[in-house]
């Protein structure tokens, strides 16, 4: 099967490589202790976004795109921009009920906006060069604004134990830290039906 891929495919696959990296890093983190390692998973994901950003490019200047192709790039955006900054909330302290139920809507917010992308992109408006006008709804990399979020707390020495808000509980037995709702905002404006983002 490998000697079917283009090179494009090569650079999406290495963006599924840094994903899959990043949650390495996240779980190697809950090992340590060592805020080098969620650095790592940090670093990992704008260097996917970097192979995301390429691969299109070099299918579309080689003119050789295909359907493996479209559908490779989901599975890694998947695990570059859904799993991993999903993974990165959980090392760092999201890790309650709701915390976890929050951060698998995001996940299954992904699946779904990416899964929606490649049943419609055929029938996408599209310009001369063969790219498509718009996405509807954001698109799944924008997730990795709330990295930045993190990587600017983390860089001020603010972990979640000590940021406002830091954790609410109500009743017995349920807790959850407000921080988590980014993650509900952004998969909510994945799956949007009516936003779209003109595509650059």
């Amino acid at each position: 099967m490998v000697r079917n891929f283009y090179i494009a495919d090569i650079i999406t696959l290495m963006n599924g490589v840094c994903g899959v990296q990043s949650v390495f890093a996240s779980m190697r983190y809950l090992v340590t202790n060592d805020a080098a390692d969620l650095y790592r998973a940090m670093c990992f994901m704008p260097f996917g976004l970097l192979f995301d950003f390429f691969d299109g490019r070099v299918a579309r200047w080689r003119n050789n795109s295909s359907l493996l192709g479209q559908e490779l790039d989901s599975l890694a955006d998947l695990i570059s921009f859904g799993m991993a900054p999903a993974a990165l909330a959980y090392a760092i302290g999201m890790q309650t009920f709701l915390d976890t139920a929050v951060l698998t809507y995001f996940v299954c917010c992904g699946i779904a906006r990416l899964a929606r992308y490649n049943a419609t992109v055929a029938m996408a408006p599209k310009d001369d060069t063969g790219k498509i006008s718009y996405f509807e709804g954001t698109p799944i990399p924008t997730s990795l604004t709330i990295i930045a979020l993190f990587a600017y707390f983390l860089s001020n020495d603010k972990y979640l134990e000590a940021l406002p808000g830091q954790l609410i509980t109500f009743g017995e037995d349920w807790e959850f830290h407000p921080l988590v709702l980014v993650y509900a905002l952004s998969g909510t404006l994945m799956i949007s039906k009516t936003l779209r983002i003109p595509k650059p």
